[in-house]
């Protein structure tokens, strides 16, 4: 069979044929590659486990579909300022939706206001511990 010699082949890669028993060298790659299997799954686990607290925090506020599927955008890594014309884009909806949106939000306490202002505006999640 042609393909398990492609999965045999990782066998031998780290490891010359000519080192008889000695399994150092695979070992170390075996073991870093360990660590960064489970470095990533404690990457992945620490943004789940950080999404279900926003959402079990959250749980009592109404909110729109439009406004949980763009909370789940910003929780789930969204990268730039999240401003009322990103989310009309986002959300497939008019400017004047998306800043009622943002609007119901920020009287709610699940968004902020950054530090800019004016046309540059932007917002961001709050944080669960507070203000900041």
């Amino acid at each position: 069979m042609a393909g398990s010699q492609g999965r045999w082949a990782i066998w031998r890669w780290p490891v010359p044929i000519n080192r008889g028993l000695d399994v150092t060298d695979w070992l170390e790659w075996f073991l870093a590659c360990l660590l960064r299997a489970v470095q990533g799954a404690e990457e992945t686990l620490a943004q789940v486990l950080a999404k279900a607290r926003f959402w079990q925090h959250w749980a009592g506020v109404p909110m729109n579909d439009r406004q949980i599927n763009l909370l789940n955008t910003l929780l789930d890594g969204f990268e730039g300022k999240l401003t009322s014309s990103t989310w009309a884009a986002i959300g497939k909806c008019s400017q004047d939706t998306a800043l009622r949106d943002i609007t119901e939000l920020l009287e709610r306490g699940v968004l902020k206001k950054s530090a800019a202002s004016g046309r540059s505006t932007s917002y961001e999640l709050m944080r669960l511990g507070g203000p900041g």
